[in-house]
């Protein structure tokens, strides 16, 4: 039996972050005809939601690059792989250093999310900021001062120049216990995007603890960046659509159509007899 899984930026949503009518049909037909599916993301669970709503998404989901695991018929978090205050203190330091905001991730008590920050002095910062604010208004804000030892930190995000991002990964590559990825942000053309979590949890981990639990014999999976290599080396099969990373592409079964014309769509309608 078959799990297909499918990163959502670049992949399986659209240039407007959303999962398009035609798109939206041929997850049905999957579902259907039986065929399994679920979604493994760097995006947090507040952040993929305004995505999924009114899709069947039922098997657990794979958020933060595999940091956590979400079952959405139980309503709980598993398998977690946070980081500490303390652990990331060095990382706080490097964004300060290249005048880059980071924007650091948190599970409070009884799991609720939180967002710390420091001062934003940057306007890739305020972008990002604002943007976090528009599409999360239910999770809180906080000055980073107020981090403290009982939260559980899933991620660090941030968005900036590439030169900043590729100086700040430079500084991570001696810190066995995180793991960084960075490419071009595909909203914000001329910016990159950055992801910081701890070294232990990958898609790739967190789809063969699925893959295990579940009973599934294969994986076939569709990605577009570096935060998908991990899946990729998993899979039995894995496929890039036409915008994926030239890394990406050489990794994949075969590279398909564009995620913003409903590559994964119509290739799926093919590979899967759903028309």
């Amino acid at each position: 039996m078959d799990l297909v899984v499918f990163d959502l930026d670049g992949t399986l949503l659209n240039q407007q972050q959303r999962i398009s009518d035609y798109t939206r049909d041929t997850l049905h037909r999957l579902g259907e005809r039986h065929i399994a599916y679920t979604i493994a993301t760097g995006r947090t669970l507040h952040a993929a939601r305004p995505c999924l709503t009114g899709h069947d998404f039922t098997l657990p989901h794979v958020y933060k690059n595999g940091v956590i695991i979400w079952d959405p018929r139980q309503s709980q978090y598993r398998h977690p792989n946070f980081l500490t205050a303390e652990e990331i203190d060095a990382v706080l330091h490097a964004f300060a250093d290249q005048q880059m905001t980071p924007f650091v991730c948190t599970l409070e008590d009884n799991d609720q999310p939180a967002i710390y920050h420091p001062v934003i002095s940057d306007p890739m910062g305020e972008h990002l900021y604002g943007e976090l604010l528009r599409h999360h208004p239910e999770v809180p804000m906080r000055d980073l001062s107020a981090l403290h030892d009982r939260s559980r930190i899933t991620n660090i995000s941030a968005l900036g120049p590439q030169a900043a991002a590729d100086a700040i990964g430079l500084r991570l590559v001696d810190m066995d216990h995180l793991v960084a990825y960075a490419g071009e942000s595909i909203y914000n053309p001329g910016c990159a995007w950055m992801d910081i979590h701890h070294s232990a949890a990958s898609k790739g981990s967190a789809l063969e603890v699925l893959k295990t639990e579940l009973g599934f014999e294969r994986i076939i999976c569709f990605g577009d960046s570096d935060n998908d290599v991990s899946m990729f080396s998993l899979a039995d099969e894995s496929y890039a659509p036409a915008n994926a990373t030239d890394d990406i592409k050489s990794r994949a079964t075969a590279v398909i159509g564009h995620h913003d014309q409903d590559g994964i769509a119509r290739f799926l309608r093919e590979r899967f007899n759903l028309e």
